[in-house]
């Protein structure tokens, strides 16, 4: 049974629908899908064959089926409405495109009436104002419906040889919503292309980053393998694998006689065991992707159990900062026992980790465990009575006014946050480094540095602006960095290093160390045209010698979990051309009070500075 339940966690729902083009019975049409193991069914709601043969004199009043075929919850559950292909209300020509909108408004109103979850609109040419606008007006008047935008992954132009323009369908989609203000409703679906025209990684990239409903993969695609049963060659399989990390459905296309169409959804069924990779960050992460949480403020709020113990799940942290005093320790040659000084202790597991090292090298420490939380307090005095024999000294003090009555030969701290500096860990450090040794201290760790790169996703920035905090205006809730494991998102550069920290950090002078920073970052030049709507943060941080943890996903310490990254808004999406360059200033501002960030792009577009004076956010030192 255990063994079952740990499969079922390393599989992938796959959500599928199939297209039905306009059955004869539309319960019947449901109830067939269901038995083949379909979840819903893509289908028209009107057909002008049904109005012209249901005649007789009431049949100018027919738009299509009857609202009283479905109940109500199945009406908003199962159908996703198709509207009329044909539908051309950007024409040129003055009759075609009011006669059309006539068309459309009506099928938008009858989905609107029936209650459909959805509807599925067909992008087919890149200009589509008059469609975006009308779709626009629905959204604003109060219709509920999500709207799905079909287009083609790759467009046919590519495989064109004769073709003068190549389109790209990125921008016939970015037009689209641009117009419709990124609306959170209205989303994508993909018709993925044949073999031969496979989009790059690059361009995978970029889609992931969007608001994708589902891929569409027509049974032509599909191989018949050596036990008669369908399946889909590598280079599908690995697009599919792609699109792993969201949550999007697949709509089974049957553009070719079919044959049993539950063989579909078994093997994508089966897809969704064999492709998906479920790592410890996945596991871990599982429920909280896009998810924004607010920067913990240490110094200013005590954390709670719930905290510490997510905290305390990351064994590979530990295990390396364990490392990290193994090598200090090990290396140890005074003829004395030389005084650890865990600060900001928490319930214990940094102390833990030093009394592991003493025990396996049989050498003697003298430790200390500094925690201003009384409710830590009380876990670090049951732990030093029941686990660690009564051989740590606690003490419930703020690490930066204790008054240490020895020096300390070792300094060791997890105080570092999703940016390294955001928890204040340099101010933390300088107020402690005074119990420190001068000339032979060591500080665990002894350098952090953050990193940012350029980031695009919508869904981050919709979740701000329909989620904001009541005592928050929208431009305040753009001013505020969050913590959030990103996986709707695009990254369109490299991670480049931004603010440096050392420690100890001993001034030349009797003066405070200086902890604000400044940074211009000009990134490489963006390889796809796309929609820039912030930053995202990480950080390296070196623990001792040439042990080190990293957040930074080009270096990311493998099966380490702590440190969602944090992200940095811009308070309107900011388009860019493939080849333009992105440039970032930060800074990192301190009062007595505060210390808080500030943020403006330079290039290709000039904004504001976001956060003068930490107006929206800041972090708190008492």
């Amino acid at each position: 049974m255990e063994g079952q339940e740990q499969t079922e966690e390393k599989r992938k729902r796959m959500s599928c629908g199939l297209y039905t083009n306009w059955p004869e019975s539309l319960k019947g049409a449901i109830q067939e899908s269901f038995e083949y193991g379909f979840h819903f069914i893509v289908t028209q709601l009107t057909c002008p064959t049904f109005v012209k043969l249901f005649g007789g004199p009431d049949a100018q009043h027919v738009i299509g089926w009857t609202d009283r075929m479905l109940t109500s919850n199945e009406w908003g559950r199962l159908i996703v409405a198709e509207l009329s292909r044909n539908i051309d209300v950007d024409s040129d020509v003055d009759d075609v495109r009011r006669s059309n909108k006539a068309i459309l408004e009506k099928e938008l109103g009858f989905a609107s009436h029936l209650g459909v979850p959805a509807i599925l609109l067909y992008l087919t040419k890149p200009k589509n104002t008059q469609l975006a606008r009308i779709v626009n007006d629905k959204l604003v008047s109060g219709y509920t419906y999500s709207v799905w935008i079909q287009i083609p992954m790759v467009h046919a132009s590519r495989a064109d040889p004769i073709g003068e323009i190549e389109h790209d369908t990125w921008d016939w989609w970015n037009d689209f919503r641009s117009f419709c203000d990124y609306d959170k409703r209205i989303g994508l679906v993909l018709e993925i292309p044949d073999v031969k025209n496979a989009p790059s990684s690059e361009e995978l990239d970029r889609w992931i980053g969007e608001p994708i409903k589902a891929l569409v993969l027509k049974a032509s695609f599909f191989l018949i393998n050596q036990y008669g049963k369908p399946v889909l060659p590598k280079v599908h399989q690995d697009i599919v694998q792609r699109f792993m990390s969201i949550d999007v459905q697949y709509i089974i296309h049957l553009d070719v006689e079919a044959g049993d169409h539950s063989l579909y959804v078994k093997y994508m069924n089966f897809l969704g065991k064999k492709l998906y990779m479920c790592d410890t960050m996945s596991q871990f992460v599982q429920g909280c992707e896009d998810y924004l949480q607010n920067p913990l403020q240490p110094l200013a709020e005590h954390l709670e159990a719930p905290v510490y113990e997510v905290f305390e799940k990351d064994q590979t942290k530990y295990d390396t900062y364990q490392k990290a005093f193994h090598n200090v320790l090990e290396q140890w040659s005074e003829n004395r026992i030389p005084v650890v000084m865990v600060v900001g202790a928490g319930r214990g597991p940094l102390v833990q980790a030093v009394l592991n090292v003493s025990n396996i090298l049989s050498k003697k420490v003298k430790v200390y465990a500094v925690e201003k939380n009384p409710y830590a307090m009380n876990t670090l005095a049951h732990r030093n009575k029941f686990e660690w024999n009564s051989q740590v000294t606690l003490v419930n003090q703020d690490m930066r006014n204790w008054q240490a009555p020895e020096l300390a030969d070792v300094l060791i701290s997890e105080l570092l946050g999703s940016f390294g500096d955001n928890e204040l860990s340099p101010e933390c450090l300088d107020g402690a480094q005074r119990f420190l040794k001068k000339d032979t201290g060591i500080s665990i760790p002894c350098q952090y540095t953050s990193f940012i790169a350029p980031v695009q996703s919508l869904k981050i920035f919709n979740e701000i602006k329909n989620n904001r905090m009541p005592d928050k205006t929208l431009k305040q809730s753009y001013e505020c960095p969050y913590v959030v494991h990103l996986a709707n998102f695009y990254q369109l550069a490299p991670t480049e290093p931004l603010f440096v920290f050392d420690h100890p950090n001993f001034p030349t002078s009797g003066e405070n160390p200086d902890n604000k920073r400044y940074k211009s970052i000009k990134f490489p030049p963006v390889k796809k045209a796309a929609v820039l709507t912030g930053f995202s943060g990480f950080f390296e941080t070196v623990l001792h010698g040439d042990v080190t943890l990293s957040t930074n996903p080009e270096t990311h310490t493998q099966d380490m979990i702590s440190w969602f990254p944090i992200f940095f808004p811009l308070s309107a999406p900011v388009h860019l051309k493939a080849g333009d360059i992105v440039r970032v200033s930060f800074w990192r501002e301190e009062t007595v009070e505060k210390v808080w960030y500030e943020w403006c792009l330079e290039s290709p577009y000039r904004t504001a500075i976001m956060n003068p004076n930490g107006r929206s956010y800041f972090i708190k030192k008492h």
